[in-house]
């Protein structure tokens, strides 16, 4: 085929680290066809076609994917009430929907969490406390009094985050010099500068560069009498000195440098020469404006959105003007009509969704030319990225390519969701030219991929190298996202993709990975999860990808991680495990127990060569047992991660995709005991 696409496009430029297995494309082919049926449970057949039948109804039907619902805390439909606030529509009726959202979710203590069955957290229960206000409630009212109490004991409304004192900075409720400083001069270091815009998290680009122009042009904007915090402050300040709330640290500490820069450039603010600050906005202005092209929103996600809504605001956007129409109608894309409630999402997740799907209906035996399955892959091929993105100021050499989570977001596609999609698009029997199109577009994302592996040998999540960690120390990274760096569970998935295609430890980018994987691995044996709660997420993603490359999986290094698994099994069979862990990781593997983090340790094990372990069995037994009659389950824990003890979600098809994917594994390897055992006689 034209010299096999032209030797792998250059392979590109003949740099040994894109040198590829003979069949990799071979392999990106669907298996041979399943062999039929066999002695298996008759309550594992009927489990599986059960969870088939409910993923396969939730598909859309026009299109092919799957998307699910995604929950987060109520800082969310908190800030909803405040954005509406923000532009004239505070009596909008949807405004006493979302704080009766809000109101539901208020704790017995009186505070709100981060994460369903989580303590009081400050900043989701002063924002809860002011979007009540906002909405009519009156100070008097039992939940706002209950909740001032709650806040007090959590420390106050100066403990909240940076981003909660922006919002209340810009409505006059809190003082300038109590908010880090963000001043979009920011925008002038140049890409070889020691620290610039790229050496931030991009998320965290998406959240601070309009944040910066409203740190420059500070909306005068008018709180209503009834919204106004001044019972929550303690005297007549209006702010601490961010000494004050800053962690922990010793003198003479980045901590302090930073501090001490922060403090001299709100010393600085309005000096200086104006066409500096005048080109700075333009630059700030020209990225965001740049970066809504082929997006649904700044970053595809909420802060993102909301933030650029107030920034176009702030420079005295019209009403009228499409392009914040534009970002208004992608905020309200977010709204989630659910049980009578009005919530908001963080953002949409088809293509994730999608691949997870995929993967768990072609892995528990569903005919690979499906129709559901072609559909959901051809609109994953659609979805492929053809253009560059920020990624491109860190990884010069590797070509456009790959896949992001949502709909739209062509300048942030993500490590990933890229190797997802390409583990998806091998389960699937297509013709000619689809797969055709398969084979190119994985050929780009294959590429991509394998630029974007880290000096460490690990891959990020968006970026390359983005991992100085000094920079966590600014006033305003206290979102505990500011930097992206490599992660065992996003490099166990590309190995997994790897191994599958060909690769093995021949191969130098596979060396690196595993060294990695070695220097992350706890004392336990387990991993760090830092996009899944948690460390039950982090070691079945290794696991998985070690058994894919074809890693000696008796090794003692890999049998630990194994029985740390098994170790932490529930009585009644199934995994659990908490967003607590991020805070105490001697919590690690304690929780109620959960579909999805049963499926991932029953994975883990049956990676580990541990199929016949009886905790697998009494894994897939517990999966089985609390199945329901639909065929669905119930999943009450939040089992995503936005931004460790931050920010946490709930994928609502992870309940549904991965138990389906684990008792696929598992059928798998009852056919492989019970053709082994029929050879032997």
């Amino acid at each position: 085929m034209v010299k096999r696409l032209v030797t792998e496009w250059l392979a590109p430029f003949g740099q040994p680290r894109f040198r590829k297995p003979d069949q990799w494309a071979q392999r990106l082919r669907p298996a041979a066809a399943d062999p039929g049926p066999s002695p298996l449970p008759e309550a594992l057949r009927e489990g599986i076609s059960k969870a088939q039948e409910a993923l396969l109804a939730k598909q859309d039907e026009g299109q092919g994917y799957w998307c699910g619902e995604l929950a987060a805390d109520t800082t969310l439909e908190s800030d909803a009430i405040m954005f509406w606030n923000f532009l004239g529509r505070g009596d909008d009726p949807k405004v006493a929907r979302l704080a009766a959202t809000v109101l539901q979710e208020q704790l017995p203590d009186g505070g709100w969490p981060i994460y369903r069955d989580g303590p009081a957290e400050i900043s989701a229960t002063v924002k809860a406390y002011w979007a009540l206000k906002f909405a009519g409630h009156k100070p008097d009212h039992p939940a706002l009094a209950k909740a001032r109490e709650r806040i007090k004991a959590l420390g106050g409304i100066h403990k909240v985050n940076t981003y909660s004192k922006f919002y209340m900075a810009m409505w006059g409720l809190y003082d300038w010099k109590g908010v880090p400083s963000i001043p979009p001069e920011i925008m002038l270091f140049p890409s070889w500068f020691y620290f610039n815009i790229y050496q931030m998290s991009s998320w965290t680009r998406a959240i601070v560069i309009p944040l910066a122009l409203i740190w420059s042009e500070r909306p005068p904007l008018a709180c209503p009498a009834h919204a106004r915090l001044d019972e929550l402050f303690p005297d007549e300040r209006r702010s601490v000195p961010l000494s004050d709330v800053m962690p922990p640290h010793s003198f003479l500490s980045w901590t302090d440098f930073f501090l001490l820069c922060d403090k001299a450039l709100k010393g600085a603010e309005g000096r200086g020469p104006h066409w500096v600050r005048v080109w700075a906005l333009k630059l700030c202005e020209e990225w965001i404006l740049e970066r809504l092209e082929d997006s649904d929103g700044l970053g595809a996600i909420y802060p993102g959105i909301v933030n650029t809504v107030f920034a176009m605001k702030s420079l005295g956007y019209s009403d009228n003007d499409p392009r914040l129409r534009a970002q208004i109608a992608e905020f309200e894309a977010l709204e989630l009509a659910r049980d009578g409630r009005l919530e908001m999402e963080p953002c949409h997740s088809p293509v994730w969704d999608t691949a997870i799907a995929v993967i768990g209906l072609a892995e528990s035996g569903l005919d690979r030319r499906h129709p559901a399955l072609v559909r959901a892959t051809e609109w994953l091929l659609s979805k492929a990225i053809r253009r560059t993105g920020d990624w491109r100021c860190t990884n010069t050499v590797g070509p456009a390519g790959g896949w992001a989570f949502e709909f739209h977001n062509d300048f942030y596609p993500d490590i990933d969701d890229t190797a997802m999609v390409m583990l998806a698009l091998r389960h699937v029997e297509l013709e000619d030219r689809p797969a055709l199109q398969r084979e190119q577009a994985c050929l780009r994302g294959l590429h991509w991929l394998l630029s974007m592996q880290s000096a460490s040998g690990g891959w990020a999540a968006f970026d390359k190298d983005n991992t100085k960690v000094i920079l966590t120390k600014i006033p305003f990274a206290d979102h505990n996202a500011m930097i992206d760096p490599p992660t065992a569970d996003v490099t166990g998935r590309v190995l997994e993709l790897l191994g599958y295609i060909g690769y093995d430890s021949s191969y130098g980018a596979v060396q690196s990975a595993v060294e990695f994987l070695k220097s992350e691995q706890e004392p336990d044996g387990s991993w760090y999860g830092r996009w899944g709660v948690n460390y039950i997420y982090g070691t079945w993603q290794v696991l998985m990808g070690l058994k894919a490359i074809g890693a000696d999986m008796s090794e003692p290094w890999i049998q630990k991680a194994a029985n740390w698994l098994a170790s932490v099994q529930l009585p009644d069979g199934g995994w659990g495990e908490t967003c607590t862990t991020y805070n105490d990781p001697s919590l690690k593997g304690r929780g109620p127990a959960t579909p999805s983090q049963t499926a991932w340790a029953v994975m883990g094990l049956i990676s580990a060569g541990r199929a016949a372990d009886p905790a697998v069995e009494r894994g897939a037994a517990h999966l089985l047992s609390t199945q329901r009659s639909d065929g669905a389950w119930d999943e009450a824990g939040f089992t995503g991660t936005g931004f460790p003890k931050v920010f946490y979600l709930e994928y609502t098809l992870y309940r549904d995709s991965f138990p389906l994917l684990a008792l696929g594994k598992y059928r798998s390897e009852l056919r492989r005991f019970s053709e082994a055992a029929q050879a032997a006689v």
